[in-house]
């Protein structure tokens, strides 16, 4: 006969007892509490209720495993990757989201400033229904070249349309083009120092309702790390404080991949 009905009566009984349920419970607040208590001006967060995730290999990897890429895309990946600068790339979970944000707003017109060699434009375009148009703006012909292989290998290539040159005149040309209030979404992942002027045209160039979606607004840690001066960082932080409080959109930042801050237009 099978001892393991009674080993785990004994089991049970061991867990449901005051002391034993006592300590587990505290378990999860004390990591709680040891967290916070390494966090930069803990005083202003607020109680942390729950404990935040170190995304570990092993997670990322499984997390991998998890998200939907279609092979164009995986192979953009592996070729971007013995590229210079291959982590300006989005990471495959930041393109799925923005595939799920372009499918959420059923968006027929998109602008991209900031296009590299091409999986964020890809994943968005891939979600868009016959006659959208995705506007990718970018100033490197050598990334472009490898973008423009792969639109075409995943039949994209119709449904978006090339702006080579600097992308702040790009999008007020587009404004210039089709006017206010004419883009479902907007994604910024260009140069830093700019965000905010990128922001402030998109603003006018998106509906309301519509979104903008900003890349690296955690810029690989840095923007926590109070020794980090350089122009970057500061540009960054300055303009994630910025949105923070603009009330004409509405905003939230999620850390998936170097951090993306999604602010739909009120």
């Amino acid at each position: 006969m099978s001892t393991a009905p009674a080993r785990a009566r004994a089991v049970a009984s061991r867990a449901s007892s005051p002391r034993v349920a006592r300590r587990a419970s505290s378990r999860p607040r004390a990591r709680v509490a040891a967290a916070r208590a390494t966090a930069v001006d803990a005083d202003a967060t607020g109680p942390w209720n729950t404990a935040p995730l170190a995304l570990t290999d092993d997670i990322y990897a499984y997390l991998l495993r998890n998200t939907r890429e279609d092979a164009v895309l995986r192979a953009l990946r592996e070729e971007t990757s013995e590229l210079r600068g291959a982590r300006m790339q989005v990471a495959p979970e930041q393109g799925a989201l923005l595939a799920l944000a372009v499918e959420l707003l059923d968006a027929r017109r998109v602008v991209e400033i900031g296009t590299y060699t091409g999986y964020s434009s890809i994943a968005m375009a891939l979600a868009m229904r016959e006659g959208g148009r995705l506007y990718a703006c970018d100033r490197s012909e050598e990334a472009l070249a490898v973008a423009r292989r792969y639109w075409t290998s995943a039949g994209v290539d119709e449904r978006i349309v090339e702006k080579f040159g600097d992308a702040k005149e790009s999008a007020r040309g587009l404004l210039e083009e089709f006017g206010e209030n004419s883009f479902d979404l907007g994604f910024i992942d260009a140069d830093k120092r700019a965000y905010r002027e990128y922001y402030e045209t998109l603003l006018r160039l998106v509906r309301p309702g519509g979104l903008i979606i900003v890349d690296n607004v955690l810029w690989y840690g840095k923007v926590a790390d109070d020794t980090v001066m350089d122009k970057q960082t500061e540009a960054i932080r300055e303009f994630n404080e910025f949105v923070t409080n603009d009330a004409r959109v509405t905003y939230s930042m999620v850390p998936v991949g170097d951090g993306l801050s999604f602010c739909r237009k009120r």
